[in-house]
């Protein structure tokens, strides 16, 4: 899910639509031997340890506020209210696990409770950076008590334990609760690494290093650094996809969007010192290597294939970046903590290679499946959408042949169909977005005529986007597979084809983000060869299903639901605390194709039978609830047998379900998880969704008769 390229401006005032699931806070995409801009250096003040605003912040403070209030979906005013918030997202952004202020600075932030919208619009922001000195001050403590922790080895066969998500936790109250807090928190990082076979000087020499780069990161703060993350908090009061980049991740961004650029393929971003996955780009290292995913996190990497490991925990996100950066062709190691996972739980090493993430990488793909009906082999056919992809420079040229996913997929349907194709599955799994144009466009491959989505603008006014493709492409049994990652142009496509009755939904409610974003380059607004104001990302439209509901915030329901490791309570726009509300305007006049509904009632049906003994479906479902007792701990023990013996026990467990699963495909067993190695795992969602697929098209002559018939007036109206 990350930033896709330019769209196509709708008006002449638009200067980008992003339809995309949008970056957080700070994203660097993985680049190799990509230009930066210059970031601004730290002002100096009377004390060398406190930062203080520039002019050039204040100024771009200003503009920040003037472009939100006026163009703004919401169109809320800056007042007390939106002050309220800001003050509690920046303290969030600051210090979400509650280490590092006390209760008293709490309240003592309070007299800036009702400032703050005064200050951006006004630029007065020496309150942001009070706040910020503060926790600076608390944040150096608290290292260096830390550090002093190290003096002494725990003793790991106490039975206590830590407490590691403390997100809604009361603010600690005196400094020795906070001292607690932290021994128990140093005592944890100690276990972790002792649980990867280390002894207690090899885990003292790395937990010293890592607190005293915390420092070193602490010293290297920008004022940049600060103003990006207030404007950011302010911007997110809103809602989550409007955010201000500094002059130096506008330069990252705009590489992110150029559709070609050289790593591993993955966006990352800072939660609480582990530098965290934030996308896997479609067609890069990562995505094809499979293994990384959103939200894992990054513990240390290695250069080759026998390079140290470098324990990067606490450094910060652009030194990370940078030695992860590489020439073309060399190999870089991650060692992974998996999404969910506590900390200590096993780890994973990922061994990719660095290479150029270009748009032919991103294409779609197609794959056919063979699947028997009693005497009769039907083919299913795959089409794999990693994003709503197109190379506009090649377009605006005049290019004849430009690529895009409309086009491409195209291509993969004639030659599916010269394949003799029985049933198509389009596969948006993962799919975060793209170009509008394109999302319409694809829709019209598979629905005659008609309109595909609805836009509101700030203003109130609604725009109908109508199929631009004047034939159908596949007019046969179609299924859409979707997860909680598919968002925004996906959820365009998923909804016109169940909306239309044209094809099946299967898979996970997706995200849900169902507005419209505009680029504001703020360097416009200054006077100046080279003011350094960065960007801007407004939201400013949402759009809405023909039906006249929107997908923002609910997404797509799938007709028959799969099972997956993504939890609605983490991820999706429902999870985000200002996100635009759902709602409905008119509907758009449009003629359904089908009427799924009996259809949908049977396929699940037979779903419901086949997967009571599917040996993959039933591991999957299997290792899913493991993940799920695991994603719901909140504490952990710090006591180091007890630890052990946890691990051991998980390991075993899905050593077990791994050989229960080989025993039901009449596999042998294997004695160890290690023995696994290098074996791709099944696809058991997929699998069970070519099933689906070819008992569809057992039963289409019962709702494709319509769509068939006009297909058949259109054909001989061109012929």
């Amino acid at each position: 899910m990350y930033q896709s390229p330019s769209h196509e401006p709708a008006k002449q005032r638009r200067t980008t639509l992003i339809f995309s699931l949008p970056a957080l806070l700070v994203v660097c995409a993985l680049l190799a031997g990509t230009a930066q801009a210059p970031v601004a250096k730290a002002v100096a003040t009377a004390n060398p340890q406190e930062l203080s605003p520039t002019e050039r912040q204040r100024r771009v403070s200003k503009l920040v506020s003037n472009v939100i209030e006026r163009s703004h979906y919401r169109q809320s005013p800056i007042n007390d209210p939106v002050s309220s918030l800001v003050l509690d997202r920046f303290i969030e952004q600051l210090d979400g696990s509650r280490s590092y202020f006390l209760a008293s600075d709490i309240a003592e932030f309070e007299r800036y409770r009702y400032q703050l919208d005064d200050a951006v619009v006004n630029g007065q922001l020496e309150p942001v950076f009070a706040i910020f000195n503060r926790f600076q001050q608390r944040n150096k403590e608290r290292v260096k008590y830390a550090v002093d922790l190290l003096k002494t080895e725990p003793d790991f066969t106490v039975d206590e334990s830590f407490e590691f998500d403390r997100a809604k936790a009361p603010w600690a109250k005196t400094p020795e609760e906070l001292n607690d807090i932290w021994r128990r928190r140093v005592k944890n990082d100690a276990v972790s690494l002792m649980l990867t076979e280390k002894t207690w000087p090899e885990t003292k020499d790395i937990l010293q290093k890592r607190y005293e780069r915390v420092v070193k990161r602490t010293e290297q703060v920008t004022s940049d650094d600060i103003f990006e993350v207030f404007m950011n908090a302010f911007a997110h009061v809103f809602d989550p996809h409007s955010s201000y980049f500094s002059p130096r991740n506008s330069e990252e961004y705009r590489i992110q969007m150029s559709l070609s650029y050289e790593g591993i393929g993955a966006s990352l971003q800072l939660v609480d010192d582990y530098v965290t996955v934030l996308n896997v780009l479609p067609g890069g290292p990562a995505a094809i290597n499979g293994t990384l995913g959103a939200n894992d996190r990054i513990i240390a990497v290695g250069e080759g294939k026998n390079g140290k490991m470098v324990d990067v925990i606490g450094w910060r996100l652009d030194d990370v970046v940078q030695i992860i950066r590489g020439k073309v062709g060399t190999t870089v190691r991650l060692n992974i903590l998996p999404a969910g996972a506590a900390p200590g739980s096993p780890e994973k090493v990922l061994e990719l290679q660095r290479n150029k993430v270009s748009l032919d990488a991103q294409a779609a793909q197609k794959e056919v499946h063979t699947i028997k009906r009693g005497d009769r082999e039907m083919k299913v056919g795959v089409i794999n959408v990693p994003s709503f992809y197109q190379d506009f420079e090649a377009k605006s040229s005049g290019a004849k042949d430009y690529r895009s996913t409309t086009r491409d997929v195209q291509k993969l349907l004639t030659e599916l169909k010269a394949e003799k194709m029985d049933a198509l599955i389009m596969d948006l799994r993962g799919n975060g977005g793209g170009h509008l144009t394109e999302a319409t466009a694809l829709s019209g491959l598979f629905i005659p005529a008609g309109p595909i989505v609805q836009l509101r603008e700030t203003g109130g006014r609604v725009e109908v986007l109508d199929d631009p493709e004047p034939a159908t492409a596949w007019d046969g049994p179609m299924i859409v597979l979707v997860d909680r990652y598919s968002a925004s142009a996906s959820e365009i496509f998923a909804a016109a084809i169940q909306d239309y009755g044209r094809g099946i939904i299967v898979g996970q409610q997706t995200y849900g983000k169902g507005s419209v974003q505009n680029l504001y380059p703020l360097d416009r607004y200054a006077l100046g060869p080279d003011p350094g104001f960065g960007q801007l990302t407004v939201t400013i439209g949402k759009y809405y299903r023909v039906t006249g509901e929107s997908t923002q915030h609910r997404g797509v329901q799938p007709d028959i639901s799969m099972p997956t490791a993504i939890s609605p309570e983490e991820v999706g726009e429902s999870t985000r605390e200002s996100a635009l509300p759902w709602d409905r305007i008119r509907p758009a006049e449009f003629n359904k194709e089908g009427q799924l509904t009996p259809a949908i009632a049977a396929l699940e049906q037979s779903h419901e039978q086949r997967i009571a003994t599917a040996p993959d479906y039933r591991s999957l479902l299997a290792d899913l609830d493991a993940f799920e007792k695991v994603r719901t701990q909140k504490k952990l023990s710090l006591n180091l047998k007890t630890r052990v013996a946890e691990r051991e026990q998980m390991e075993t467990e899905r050593l077990a379900r791994e050989n229960e699963r080989r025993k039901l495909r009449g596999q042998p067993p294997v004695a160890k998880l290690a023995d696994l190695t290098g074996q791709e795992p099944p696809d058991a969602v997929l699998d069970e969704t070519v099933e689906i697929a070819a008992d569809l098209s057992g039963m289409s002559n019962l709702y494709l008769s319509r769509l068939k018939a006009q297909g058949d007036r259109s054909d001989s109206t061109r012929n």
